[in-house]
């Protein structure tokens, strides 16, 4: 394999195709179903997924097949399939989504979530890092290959439009085609994120998460406030009810059996990541002028996003904007809750126990009403080869002049735990360019290019080792 030449096919592709034709997805309204009840009939799911589609078959790769699959009441699925260039055995399947998360607010003045910005090396527009760049990234690794001659496994990439909805419809997909798979020995993700931009992070862990609503009501109707004294606001039983499960000073979850070991060796890339990263695990987090964060260990801070229960209030509802704000004792408050569970914790279990603990004994015999909206379970890297390690270390080292780093991930990707239990003796890689300040779900999410162009060099050169 000629390094050099690998690197400079890869970066002219990005520049001249790839990040093109990203900016024309970055366009599409594609988000995700729980976020546009209007997905089906205003198509731009399957509108990303063909537009893509188009492009994977431009590169004219030896053995290409893609298919964009679209079952009625299903989010929309493109499969690509590219042929072994060798009679050995396996495939590696690649995994990524294109679906996207909603618009968000406090976008810079020159940017959107559909407006693509290139600016400092940095592509702006929703979906542009999570999840849009992985099939660009996937093929482009595997063309740079093709113009080596180099051999490789059968490659399966796996680009489905349902993940930021929790992969309603990725178990039925891997089923109905697993004929199509064939003997799954990788699997590559493309969804997860870096440390820093200076070498290749590979995730060993995921978090899980359980959403739902908490929905506080005390009146039938609003009343003038004149009343208050004698009815309860519906807000402070709310926040009554959330201190039976977060103490508000410290962010810690009281819930029992939520916090697990951390593993030894787990333990160890925690304190080999904080080694390399530091206070930019905290410097990254756009904090207000003064503001801290939770603890000041990068220890702590590393453990708490990774292996630790955390509540967050992703929603509310029941409560006017300033100026429609009257002086009213209002019926109820509603509050969308997102916790993220430690790998390990099941989430169903976990619902049961929030549920019983949130809405029994009442505050004033008010109605409380807790309602999932879906969960998650986390994940925790099978033992790695150390054929597979040695080939990502010397990518990293090769591409970007630093040994490889594994680190856990705070947040989940719904279709790793099911498709570990599906293929138990495979390997994974997890890996992504969510690194600082990219802002995923956030205002002015960003693809670092001279980032993405090395990690794409780097997986062309495991996905031949694989070999």
């Amino acid at each position: 394999m000629d390094i050099n030449k690998i690197a400079q096919f890869i970066s002219k592709i990005f520049d001249e195709s790839a990040i093109p034709t990203l900016k024309k997805y970055i366009k599409i309204k594609a988000k995700s179903p729980i976020f546009d009840e209007n997905w089906e009939t205003n198509g731009f799911l399957k509108q990303s997924c063909k537009m893509v589609e188009e492009w994977c078959q431009s590169l004219n790769i030896e053995g290409l097949q893609t298919q964009v699959i679209t079952p009625e009441g299903r989010t929309p699925l493109l499969l690509i399939e590219i042929e072994a260039s060798s009679s050995k055995k396996g495939t590696t399947l690649i995994y990524g989504h294109l679906d996207k998360q909603p618009e968000f607010s406090g976008w810079d003045q020159n940017k959107g979530p559909f407006t693509p910005v290139v600016e400092n090396n940095r592509l702006y527009g929703r979906g542009s890092a999570d999840d849009g760049y992985s099939v660009f990234s996937g093929l482009c690794a595997i063309k740079a290959l093709k113009t080596q001659n180099i051999l490789h496994n059968k490659v399966v990439m796996l680009i489905e439009s349902g993940e930021e909805s929790g992969s309603p419809d990725l178990s039925y997909y891997i089923k109905k085609y697993s004929n199509r798979l064939g003997n799954v020995d990788l699997v590559i993700c493309l969804d997860s994120g870096c440390g820093d931009y200076e070498r290749l992070w590979v995730t060993n862990s995921l978090r899980g998460t359980l959403v739902g609503n908490l929905e506080v009501k005390i009146l039938k109707q609003g009343i003038h406030s004149g009343n208050s004294g004698i009815a309860a606001s519906s807000f402070r039983i709310l926040r009554n009810i959330l201190d039976r499960i977060e103490d508000s000073e410290t962010g810690e979850v009281k819930i029992k059996g939520l916090t697990p070991k951390i593993p030894d060796k787990t333990m160890e890339m925690i304190q080999k990541s904080v080694g390399i990263l530091g206070k930019n695990i905290y410097d990254a987090v756009p904090f207000v002028d003064e503001a801290k964060p939770v603890v000041d260990s990068p220890l702590d801070l590393l453990i708490n996003s990774t292996w630790k229960p955390a509540l967050s209030y992703i929603g509310i509802d029941g409560i006017p904007s300033f100026k429609q704000a009257g002086s009213v004792l209002r019926p109820s408050t509603s509050i969308c809750l997102s916790l993220r569970l430690p790998p390990g914790i099941d989430p169903d279990k976990t619902l049961l126990l929030l549920k019983k603990t949130l809405e029994e004994n009442p505050p004033y015999n008010a109605e409380i009403t807790f309602t999932p909206i879906g969960g998650a379970n986390g994940w925790v890297m099978p033992q790695m080869t150390d054929k597979l390690f040695n080939a990502i270390d010397e990518s990293s080292k090769i591409f970007f002049n630093n040994n490889a780093c594994l680190m856990g991930e705070g947040g989940s990707i719904p279709f790793m735990n099911s498709l570990a239990e599906q293929f138990p003796k495979t390997q994974f890689i997890i890996t992504g360019v969510l690194g600082p300040n990219s802002n995923a779900h956030g205002p002015n999410e960003f693809l670092h290019i001279p980032y993405v162009k090395k990690l794409t060099s780097a997986l062309a050169y495991i996905i031949a080792s694989h070999h």
